[in-house]
């Protein structure tokens, strides 16, 4: 395949991407985005696979095979509640792959067209050095993002003292060993510089708290690009490259958005520790321990107030991920507006534990895109809704979030459930959410505790509500 040749198919490749990252900005057309996306990386992987720089298959058709053969199994035995931690596993792959690829560089660079050990190019040593550092950092911090997500490692910021300043003081000495390594050559300094890049990765995420663990995905999305990015750049290949950039690009948007969406500093996000405070969460005393009154109801009374209402706005949240709820919910829903109820859904930007995971669940269950709703497109509405019926959600929806500047959560945008006449708040226990922070909605007057399983709720409900 001539070069000429490869070229125009990789711009086709890059413009299938960014056909891709459009249709996937909206729920109607993410179907056809994800084609783009899938169609473009086999135009991509078929024309670097035909390139008169590839003499041997052996390898890549090994790589392929075993690669391909785990993200099928992956593929289909993964849970859509567990698509948070899986999305941070991958990025921590890609980060790692542009440490290898960048140590692969140093070792034979007359492989990559950069010249003779000893004799590699200022701008290729940059390169090298910057793609291993962003690489090192995307890697340990999303083994940290998966552990938390997983629940390996506490959801609560976990920090010390100083902690700031080490993380200023390792970034310092990565700027220095990078330009040390430009002037020398150095292996042994791209190795320092590698492992003081994988510590404060660590360092990074580590201290973030669960509540903002949304961002923190996005962020890592962001980070894995840039590495993808300076692949390229090692590899002298430009699709990588816009690839890469757009990655990082969106990844980056996406994160402001996500910071816009909870109140918090874009800047705080990049330097890190900007979660949850231990000493703020800890004033606020254990969740569900204060003896304030909870009005705890059952599925039968929820169905009853329901099929008494004009109105319902569903709110739905990690529990309702966890229990599969989903499809129930859509039955139940179903049910409601044939008696002629109106029913919309209210989706918080940080509801579940990825930017669109609520979306993506209410997606599989078929609901109608048009009875979705942002939270800006529907906080108003909850002052003239009978009954907002929250499933799952926690933190999204804790009025204190408005009202208590010493809570964790203070300043972050909220669903107004509570502004509803009933709120029926489905949830397994009292417990906290994910920030760790009791929730003052639980004792409100107009609110009503369904608790148990989501799913359960939701099938119980559709049989009192057939019975009518």
């Amino acid at each position: 395949m001539s070069i000429n040749l490869s070229a125009f198919l990789y711009l086709i490749s890059a413009t299938c991407f960014i056909l891709a990252l459009r249709g996937l900005s909206s729920a109607a057309t993410s179907r056809t985005g994800n084609l783009y996306g899938i169609f473009g990386m086999i135009i991509a992987i078929l024309t670097t696979l035909l390139g008169p720089s590839i003499s041997r298959y052996t390898w890549i058709l090994l790589a392929i095979i075993i690669g391909g053969s785990i993200g099928t199994i992956i593929a289909r035995r993964i849970k859509m509640t567990a698509l948070p931690q899986l999305v941070a596993a991958f990025h921590s792959l890609v980060g790692l792959a542009a440490v290898f690829v960048a140590a692969a560089a140093l070792y034979s660079p007359e492989t990559f067209h950069l010249g003779v050990p000893g004799q590699i190019k200022f701008m290729s040593l940059f390169e090298m050095g910057l793609g291993a550092a962003v690489g090192a950092i995307t890697f340990t911090g999303s083994i940290i993002a998966f552990g938390k997500l997983q629940g390996l490692i506490s959801g609560k910021p976990l920090v010390f003292p100083k902690q700031h300043q080490l993380n200023a003081l390792i970034a310092l000495a990565i700027v220095v060993l990078l330009i040390s390594f430009m002037s020398t050559e150095s292996v042994p300094l791209f190795w320092l510089l590698t492992f003081a890049s994988f510590a404060l990765g660590f360092l990074l995420i580590l201290p973030i708290g669960g509540a903002d663990m949304p961002v923190v995905i996005s962020m890592l999305n962001s980070y894995s690009g840039w590495a993808a990015a300076g692949i390229g750049f090692t590899m002298h290949n430009n699709l990588l490259i816009i690839t890469g950039a757009l990655v990082g690009a969106s990844g980056a948007i996406l994160s402001y958005i996500m910071c816009k969406g909870m109140n918090r500093s874009i800047f705080n996000v990049i330097l890190g520790g900007f979660g949850t405070d231990p000493s703020a969460a800890a004033a606020a005393g254990p969740a569900g321990s204060n003896d304030k009154p909870v009005k705890v109801s059952s599925a039968e009374d929820a169905a009853f107030i329901m099929n008494n209402s004009r109105s319902v706005i569903i709110v739905p949240g990690y529990g309702m991920a966890v229990a599969q709820a989903q499809h129930a919910l859509r039955e139940m829903v179903d049910s409601l507006k044939k008696k002629g109820i109106t029913v919309r859904y209210a989706i918080h930007p940080v509801a579940g534990r990825m930017p669109g995971h609520m979306n993506v669940l209410l997606a599989e269950a078929n609901v109608p895109y048009d009875e979705v709703l942002e939270l800006e497109d529907i906080n108003h509405d909850f002052s003239s809704t009978d009954v907002a019926f929250v499933i799952g959600a926690n933190d999204i929806t804790n009025p204190a979030a408005r009202t208590d500047s010493s809570s964790p959560i203070y300043g972050m945008p909220i669903l107004d459930v509570e502004k509803a006449r009933t709120v029926l708040f489905v949830k397994r226990s009292l417990a906290s959410g994910y920030a760790g922070v009791d929730n003052e909605l639980f004792y409100r007057d107009n609110t009503l505790m369904v608790l148990g399983d989501a799913k359960k709720v939701c099938e119980e409900v559709i049989k009192v509500l057939k019975e009518d």
